[in-house]
């Protein structure tokens, strides 16, 4: 297994930190995240005017075809400058539904849109009962007449504030197999019946409440095959999370960066602080966060790329550790910033709001952990 980067990827990764050190300082971070919606309309579209949007879907369908390593990347810079976006709600998760359930059909309609940016996808599966598995997908989908009627709530949904369009994942058979009968709609966001409301209280990039009363969806928007959506849905699941680890390893090696820096500069007693010994060991720990976090995600997704059987579990493995690891390692660098690390404007808060948010999304270490056995007891 060879995790070095290649020449494309060298490059890849240099072009995305010229474009993120001009687009991305910390004052633009604070901003997007202060806004009502936390999306800036000139940032995507510059974003997708470099051909990210398209990065994941294939070249017949509008995109350039990447390898999941290639975008990897990306999200890995993405991370470092904690930059918000609908990319992986919409040009990742829901391209990769697409790819995976859509019809030929469906996937010529909807995936160019995708890979341009000029439409964004937000994907609709957790609700109350939050959690990250088909058991925990209640929302009915009542067919009638040739159609379906949408009766119910989803919670959490990143992104659907701006979004064009949902993927709404919903209950169509009960059983007792929670992965049977589930099926995925295509639902525009302003149908009659859906409301999208943006969730208050929450310190993360926005999540939102989408409620669908009696919202009819047509059988041509339903995308795959009835009661059996549950196989594509985990496939871009994966896909999504493994990228997720490389946006949160990149986090957390800013965040080591940052207190190794500080300790290097801050002088106290007359000498710098990182002649302390206190303070070196909180600096070992986000340096030891900031190595276990890039090198799990780059196994993954390098597992990912060679269709490795055992990718899953690596994915799992990544994800548990960097929703332990970044969290830690942003506690460890308050720890050596004292009171200058809750200065929002400082950028320190940026990172921390977003490891207490991201640490859960997709599952978090506890849902991976036992995801891994079930897989490895297999």
């Amino acid at each position: 297994m060879d995790l070095a980067l290649n020449e494309v990827q060298t490059m890849l990764q240099n072009s995305a930190r010229e474009f993120m050190e001009a687009e991305m300082p910390k004052s633009r971070v604070l901003e997007i995240d202060d806004s009502p919606s936390g999306f800036a309309v000139d940032l995507w579209e510059k974003m997708c005017g470099i051909g990210w949007a398209g990065m994941a879907v294939p070249e017949e369908y509008g995109g350039s075809g990447n390898s999941f390593t290639d975008l990897g990347v990306i999200y890995e810079t993405m991370g470092y400058y904690a930059c918000s976006s609908p990319h992986l709600s919409s040009a990742v998760l829901c391209s990769q539904v697409i790819l995976e359930a859509g019809s030929q059909e469906q996937k010529q309609t909807l995936l160019p849109g995708i890979a341009s940016g000029q439409q964004i996808f937000s994907l609709a599966l957790t609700e109350p009962e939050y959690g990250w598995g088909a058991d925990t997908v209640h929302l009915q989908a009542t067919r009638h007449n040739g159609s379906f009627t949408l009766e119910g709530d989803k919670l959490f949904i990143p992104d659907a504030n701006v979004a064009d369009r949902l993927l709404v994942v919903a209950r169509t058979t009960a059983g007792p197999d929670p992965e049977h009968g589930l099926s995925i709609f295509i639902v525009d966001k302003d149908a009659p019946g859906v409301s999208v409301r943006v969730q208050t209280g929450w310190i993360g990039p926005k999540v939102c409440e989408v409620n669908f009363a009696n919202v009819s969806v047509s059988e041509s928007n339903v995308l795959g095959p009835v009661d059996g959506a549950w196989p594509a849905i985990a496939k871009s699941l994966d896909r999504g999370t493994a990228l997720l680890c490389a946006y949160m390893a990149g986090g957390t090696q800013k965040v080591f960066e940052m207190a190794r820096d500080y300790s290097q500069t801050r002088i106290a007693f007359g000498v710098p602080i990182g002649t302390f010994q206190r303070v070196q060991d909180h600096v070992i720990d986000t340096l030891n966060e900031a190595d276990a976090a890039k090198w799990s995600a780059y196994e993954a997704l390098w597992k990912l790329d060679q269709d490795d059987p055992g990718a899953s579990v690596s994915i799992s493995m990544a994800k548990a550790v960097v929703s332990t690891g970044f969290p830690k390692a942003c506690e460890a660098s308050h720890h050596v910033h004292a009171g200058i690390g809750t200065d929002l404007e400082f950028g320190l808060t940026q990172y921390t709001k977003r490891a207490r948010t991201l640490q859960h999304y997709l599952g978090d270490a506890i849902y991976h952990k036992a995801r891994m056995a079930k897989l490895l007891a297999v």
